[in-house]
């Protein structure tokens, strides 16, 4: 009955792991939630105020597919003042979150049978996606030593003459790493002279705790018409669950995708873009943000401070997002972090995402994006369950 493409997809893994997590808690148990992809802080209330008055005004119909006009405008115009990029309002569309803009951009670059190389570990859904737009998923196993960042020479490795597209995720989830504009530049000049195109996710961008976020397509006009930026309001304003995201690029390539979103989702929700255009344009954000940001450090340094005793866990310290990727594979019987993270929440009742999911076994994605006391509250039931066996 089904397709070969619902046989190909598989679960969300982040998703499955809360889902039982959820199912416990339900059940009474008191479980430690650190595996969230989200901010634990509210949506800031001048974010929502906006949506309530776009409601009470009636804003309530469909908007354009494409998204606001002037929510386009304020997308492009946030492009120009924070990272030096010039796009029209054409170039932009507005999205049902930035997981929604990927989804449509790959859909409409990617040819059935056409490559596209993927850094790992790397978010749970690139892959899925390229599958399900009929390309081939190729993975670029980065290594713990080069801060999980593609280098150079991997990527010439992976190039053959069906790639199509190149994945940068920077913050990226679940490492938290983060890429210099030395290392980008490296990397623009492969995707330059091989001719191929970068989709650049830039959804943790704010999440940013030493140096500075750069974007690959701010480095020249040349690699700018080859990438495509993906970003939105998730992460940087906790707005999570109101779906809006954008996508940057050329104004043939957005047409397209616009033509894709008007026979699928219609438009992003109305008044949720409201809130979004309160979120890029107000005067309050900058502080929300950094107030947001400075909390999120803190909780880096204690948790990492703490995971770095651990032995034999091994962890890279990260500079973006909100997660730490650390190595358990010698903890495990079979290496397998779906066992690790399943006795985990078992038998502590704290939730972790296995790396499994993330193109790295072995290893865990640990959130905390979530309450200091939570997070120390689940380092000690880490503790405690790594001392009681010497291996899982």
């Amino acid at each position: 009955m089904l397709s070969k493409l619902a046989k190909s997809i598989n679960l969300s893994s982040t998703l499955a792991i809360s889902a039982r997590a959820k199912k416990l808690e339900k059940e009474g148990v008191d479980v430690i939630g650190l595996s969230a992809g989200e901010p634990d802080s509210d949506t800031p209330d001048f974010i929502k105020e906006a949506a309530r008055k776009a409601l009470r005004d009636g804003l309530t119909k469909y908007t354009p597919a494409g998204g606001m006009p002037e929510l386009r405008k304020a997308a492009a115009e946030k492009l120009k003042k924070e990272n030096g990029l010039n796009y029209s309002p054409q170039e932009v569309m507005i999205n049902c979150g930035a997981k929604h803009s990927l989804f449509n951009v790959i859909m409409c670059l990617t040819e059935k049978g056409e490559e596209v190389i993927i850094p790992s570990p790397y978010w749970v859904s690139y892959p899925e996606m390229v599958k399900a737009a009929g390309g081939v998923p190729v993975f670029a196993d980065c290594l713990s030593s080069d801060s999980f960042k593609l280098t150079p020479e991997i990527l010439r490795e992976k190039i053959t003459g069906r790639t199509k597209l190149l994945i940068i995720n920077s913050p990226s989830n679940p490492s938290g790493c983060v890429y210099t504009k030395e290392e980008l530049s490296k990397i623009a000049e492969i995707v330059l002279e091989n001719d191929i195109y970068v989709i650049s996710d830039e959804i943790y961008e704010k999440h940013v705790y030493e140096g500075s976020f750069f974007s690959i397509a701010s480095l020249s006009e040349e690699i700018k018409k080859r990438t495509i930026i993906i970003n939105g309001v998730s992460k940087a304003y906790s707005m999570t669950g109101w779906r809006i995201g954008y996508a940057a690029g050329g104004e043939k390539l957005i047409s397209a995708c616009i033509k894709l979103q008007s026979h699928s989702t219609s438009n992003p929700t109305s008044f949720a873009q409201a809130g979004a255009l309160e979120a890029l344009t107000s005067d309050k954000s900058e502080k929300a943000v950094s107030d947001m940001i400075e909390k999120f450090k803190e909780r880096r340094d204690y948790i990492y401070g703490e995971l770095s005793k651990m032995n034999p866990i091994e962890v890279t310290k990260p500079r973006g997002a909100f997660y730490i990727f650390p190595r358990i594979k010698s903890l495990t019987h079979t290496g397998s972090s779906t066992e690790f993270a399943n006795k985990f929440l078992e038998e502590k009742h704290v939730a972790v995402i296995p790396g499994e999911g993330f193109g790295a076994g072995g290893y865990i994605r640990i959130s905390y994006a979530a309450q200091t006391d939570l997070i120390k509250e689940g380092i000690e039931r880490l503790k405690s369950f790594l001392g009681e066996k010497d291996r899982v």
